[in-house]
């Protein structure tokens, strides 16, 4: 169901800088499959692809039994941890109410390998997103303790015993890298955060004695150009490392890791950037991912988005609760939850919630079954409705095997009543253009009328009489409306009809 209707709108570029609609959230059914996916850059069993940077060692997690890393070297012990399809496809799950750890061995015993660097220049990095809870800038409640991340050693508040290690404060709103040396001294560094449940974020960190950075999804976040010169001490060392809690089990990460690496010298910014594009498109297209179906990017509605409502109303959304509204420059689907009604293949039950973005602004919700944003028009996706942040909705009559959903913001880079979202998701057309065919014709007029975007209808520029109806428009509807090509009608009884024009 769709609800058309038409305003008189003049076409035109608008001279701010608009951001691309296309993609501001979205979320996939297809979690209930059951399908698992390869890791990458790792691979099952062992070994590495992709990006060049070979690590010094890797923990890729398939191996869910005896939790050996990627060289085989099994850990020194790990207790109530979990596995997890989600992420890359092979997850590790720390998240109990009950002491829980996975622990490694920093030197190997035997061969004595250095799996990780702790006392001198080195990299690491991981994919890790919160199983239980969301920062509290996001509506949530943090972790509510200090969660420890990457563990050796154990953090004090007067750095008696040596530490060195990754961890997010009690409100999940900094990710911090801190050290101690055992002898009272302390170095720390943080970095911002806002995460939400079960959405992964790349974080990597590099160290060396001149620079110290922390960079989040690719991007630097942070850095130190005082470097790091302190160091847990040797005993600390021989403890090994944990990730996801402190060496009681303690500190629980309550979160999911993916892709853990070391590397023996800092990674440059290009190194993390190549490293997180690499390992982003799977994330992206596992469906086994529910909250990687949110794709949070920056969306500016425009400030007169009332005006675009050629495709306009609730559609096939229906509201069934709301929560506190949460304004952001990013707009996202949250609290998802899918359930299947009977049996049939179109059996599928999804409740989502809108959030972020801005009070009163509509924002489309389109569904396909491929995720594909190619030109492919037989790949098109279909608008669902328009819904509001805040609000909490259902969708009925899914399909039960993979389904897809993209938010658009109401942007409309060509200002013709098409929101860039819809003309580049639904239509497969270019959002700067007004006319796709050339005929003089709006896109959206057609829309209206229930032609073809790329048909070319110079006839419906015909106005023989000058009453502003175009004469194809009036043949049409000759006997509906009493209208005639060759007589002009006059207000009131003229129908409500603007031909836009393009320039």
């Amino acid at each position: 169901m769709r609800t058309i209707s038409k305003r008189n709108v003049s076409f035109g570029k608008s001279a701010a800088t608009l951001c691309c609609a296309l993609v501001s959230a979205g979320c996939l059914l297809g979690a209930l499959t059951g399908t698992a996916y390869a890791s990458a850059p790792f691979l099952p069993g062992g070994g590495y692809s992709g990006p060049t940077n070979a690590p010094l060692d890797s923990w890729s997690f398939h191996d869910s039994v005896g939790w050996t890393d990627d060289a085989s070297n099994a850990p020194i012990s790990f207790t109530n941890i979990s596995f997890s399809n989600l992420g890359d496809g092979a997850a590790l799950v720390v998240n109990t109410n009950v002491p829980a750890w996975l622990n490694y061995y920093i030197y190997e015993p035997g061969t004595g390998a250095t799996n990780l660097i702790v006392n001198g220049s080195g990299s690491l990095t991981f994919w890790y997103a919160p199983a239980a809870w969301s920062s509290t800038n996001m509506g949530g409640n943090g972790p509510g303790q200090l969660t420890q991340l990457i563990d050796v050693g154990e953090w004090t508040n007067d750095a008696s015993i040596g530490y060195w290690g990754l961890s997010v404060d009690p409100a999940g709103e900094n990710l911090w890298f801190m050290a101690q040396d055992g002898a009272g001294n302390s170095y720390s560094l943080s970095t911002p955060i806002a995460w939400t449940t079960n959405y992964f974020h790349f974080i990597a960190l590099t160290y060396c004695s001149t620079n110290v950075s922390l960079y989040l999804d690719g991007q630097l976040a942070t850095s130190d150009s005082g470097g790091l010169n302190l160091w847990p001490d040797s005993a600390v060392l021989a403890a090994g490392v944990y990730f996801g809690s402190d060496p009681n089990g303690l500190s629980s990460a309550q979160g999911s890791f993916n892709s853990v690496a070391s590397y023996s010298y800092p990674l440059d910014a290009s190194d993390i950037q190549t490293l997180y594009e690499w390992n982003e498109t799977y994330y992206e297209i596992n469906p086994l991912n529910v909250a990687m179906w949110i794709q949070s990017a920056p969306s500016a509605p425009s400030t007169n988005y009332g005006i675009y409502d050629i495709i306009t109303g609730a559609g096939n959304l229906q509201q069934v609760g709301s929560v506190t509204a949460i304004s952001s420059t990013n707009v996202w689907i949250t609290n998802v939850l899918a359930s299947a009604i009977g049996g049939g293949t179109n059996n599928m039950r999804l409740q989502f919630t809108i959030q972020g973005g801005s009070a009163g602004v509509p924002y489309d919700t389109f569904v396909n079954s491929v995720l594909d944003f190619s030109t492919n028009t037989n790949k098109a996706w279909a608008w669902m409705g328009q819904g509001y942040q805040g609000n909490t909705y259902v969708i009925t009559n899914l399909p039960s095997t993979a389904c897809f959903l993209i938010l658009g913001t109401p942007q409309s880079t060509a200002m013709d009543g098409l929101t860039d979202a819809y003309k580049l998701l639904v239509l497969k057309i270019n959002p700067d253009t007004a006319c796709t065919s050339g005929d003089g014709i709006a896109d959206s007029d057609k829309i209206l009328e229930g032609l073809n975007v790329f048909g070319y209808y110079p006839q419906w520029m015909e106005d023989s009489d000058n009453d502003g109806l175009p004469d194809a428009y009036e043949s049409e509807y000759k006997t509906a409306f009493g209208l005639s090509p060759t007589v002009a009608e006059a207000p009131p009884s003229l129908p409500t009809y603007t031909l836009t024009p393009v320039p």
